[in-house]
């Protein structure tokens, strides 16, 4: 067995997931290495079964997903093959496109592979792309916690999908739509769902230029009972 985490300046919870993992030293493994020779053949004297990838940022080479007999499975936040690459929450609520999560197998492409299953979730009209996030992190949980069974036990159906289908994001993607260009019109509806899609704090998201100086927005949404009971709790 062995473990494969991001470089040190990338990881959000390193210590906690190798802490987890209990493993030898040797058997951990730096992400931004696997291209190397000297790393691929370390994990190849480990003869791996099966791979599973989770909100990995590196795209592995054919020779590598070739090692692992059962393939290589990635957990993604999303409803594939809609928001392919990065940032799902952020274009399920621009786009209106379907959020949930889905177990994939891997292949040199972007989150192209056979679908083994998928949940599919509610964006409300309140979602925030925080909110949004956390929900698709919950999915993802339950999903892996269901299908892992099947997967344990060879069984995991393979879906194909189109690679013509759905859509696919670049980091590019989201800087070119966090800027609000005060002289262009919008519709309400989609000024809202930049604004709330964009909303994740303590990133700074959406803004728009003013006498050379950026100012960020971050939207607050509330239900009509949520107004009532913060008008009741300020009364009493």
């Amino acid at each position: 067995m062995g473990l494969v985490v991001h470089p040190p300046d990338r990881r959000k919870y390193g210590k906690d997931i190798i802490k987890t993992a209990k493993l030898n030293s040797s058997c951990i493994f730096d992400g931004s290495l696997l291209h190397t020779r000297e790393t691929f053949e370390r994990i190849k004297t480990l003869q791996p079964e099966i791979g599973i990838s989770v909100l990995f940022g590196y795209i592995l080479r054919q020779e590598f997903l070739d090692i692992m007999p059962a393939g290589c499975l990635n957990l993604h936040p999303s409803l594939l093959p809609y928001n392919r690459g990065v940032f799902p929450n952020v274009w399920s609520i621009v786009e209106g496109t379907p959020a949930g999560a889905t177990i994939h197998y891997m292949d040199v492409g972007i989150d192209t592979g056979d679908i083994v299953s998928q949940m599919q979730i509610e964006i409300e009209p309140i979602e925030t792309g925080e909110s949004l996030y956390h929900k698709l992190e919950d999915a993802c949980l339950e999903l892996f916690k269901k299908t892992w069974p099947l997967i344990r036990r060879g069984r995991a159906p393979r879906i194909s999908q189109s690679p013509q289908a759905g859509s696919y994001h670049h980091i590019k993607d989201i800087k070119k739509l966090d800027r609000i260009d005060l002289d262009r019109k919008y519709t309400a509806r989609k000024l809202i769902d930049i604004i709330r899609a964009r909303t994740f704090s303590p990133y700074a998201g959406a803004y728009f230029q003013t006498k050379g100086r950026k100012i960020y927005l971050r939207l607050q949404l509330l239900r009509e009972e949520d107004i009532g009971k913060e008008r009741d709790e300020r009364d009493n």
